[in-house]
């Protein structure tokens, strides 16, 4: 532990914790700690991962196979137009969508899900009970009702200029992939897509017109590595693998068996869902009727993260159809 740490704990300022007290009171307020059982997983192999999040939501959502959107604060029309499609495509298929809350991608891509009747997530970079932009008032609060707002920064820190990389690395790390859509070369989401390759993550952009300068960041990903998409069945496929993993590392949890921190999910040859007796226990319990992933996770006993990277392998297979609402039906 740093001096500066052991100096507060010999003398803490009991009016911050008073105030964080007052914020965990609030309904739907919570210190997830490293150490619980529902922490994400996949935030604990990162690099220097957050030892608490504050969440103001949902915070089993975390558990979601998640893909982040993310982007130029001043996007153009045809990028944000990008950014409501994607988000809404990979929403509809089973992906959480994760992002910043910043103006621009990041504020469609929420309202994408949210419009496609989907939650979502936004880790942001102040207090979980400030709002930045200011703008995003009513963003916020409609993430808080149907999906989470998530920060390592206790009440009341505001927005200083440090915090917002720093968070880059939770935003990624939470995600199976990050797709970039219109970023400069001098973007900060082209640190939230570095960062998630050096975590291991998949990395997509959309590529732009050579006379676009928010273009530029997207082609120089791309010329290092990046994938190229255009369409979001593109991340899909690419990211079934990642979700198949997480799924089984979240069931091997709730089972009590779960993997040391930073050893590698694939521990086996490629996956068969229909050899693993919970797909088709799953399928058998679903029928052919519309369930909710509430209904279902009432029925099966599955974990909602767990569940959710099942939902989603299954419709990548063909098997099962995601509707509006957060339903799913199987397919005849």
């Amino acid at each position: 532990m740093s001096p500066a740490g052991r100096d507060w704990i010999d003398h803490p300022d009991e009016a911050t914790l008073a105030h964080d007290l007052a914020w965990l009171a609030g309904e739907g307020n919570r210190l997830l700690r490293c150490t619980e059982e529902d922490f994400p997983p996949q935030l604990e192999a990162i690099p220097d991962p957050p030892a608490a999040l504050f969440v103001k939501g949902d915070a089993s959502l975390l558990l979601r196979p998640q893909v982040a959107i993310v982007g130029a604060r001043r996007a153009q029309e045809p990028g944000l137009a990008n950014a409501r499609r994607f988000a809404g495509e990979l929403a509809t298929a089973g992906l959480l969508i994760t992002s910043g809350m910043a103006d621009g991608i990041d504020g469609a891509a929420h309202e994408a899900a949210l419009a496609a009747g989907e939650p979502t997530v936004a880790v942001i970079g102040t207090g979980p009970d400030r709002v930045y932009p200011r703008k995003h008032h009513a963003l916020a609060r409609r993430i808080a009702e149907h999906g989470a707002i998530v920060s390592e920064y206790p009440p009341g820190t505001g927005a200083l200029a440090h915090q917002f990389p720093q968070r880059n690395r939770i935003i990624a790390g939470l995600s199976l992939g990050v797709v970039v859509i219109e970023a400069g070369l001098r973007s900060g989401s082209l640190i939230s897509a570095r960062v998630a390759g050096e975590q291991g993550r998949e990395v997509f952009a959309l590529p732009g017109s050579i006379h676009n300068p928010l273009a530029e960041g997207c082609h120089s990903l791309i010329a290092e590595g990046a994938r190229l998409v255009q369409r979001s069945d593109e991340v899909l496929a690419a990211l079934a693998p990642a979700a198949v993993e997480l799924g089984a590392e979240l069931r091997a949890r709730l089972e009590g068996a779960t993997a040391p921190a930073g050893a590698s999910r694939r521990k086996t040859g490629p996956f068969d869902w229909r050899q693993d007796e919970e797909y088709r226990r799953l399928l058998d319990i679903m029928g052919y009727d519309p369930a909710s992933l509430d209904a279902l996770v009432e029925s099966t006993g599955f974990a909602p993260g767990a569940l959710s990277s099942m939902l989603l392998i299954l419709e990548l297979e063909g098997e099962i159809a995601a509707l509006p609402g957060n339903r799913y039906q199987r397919v005849v």
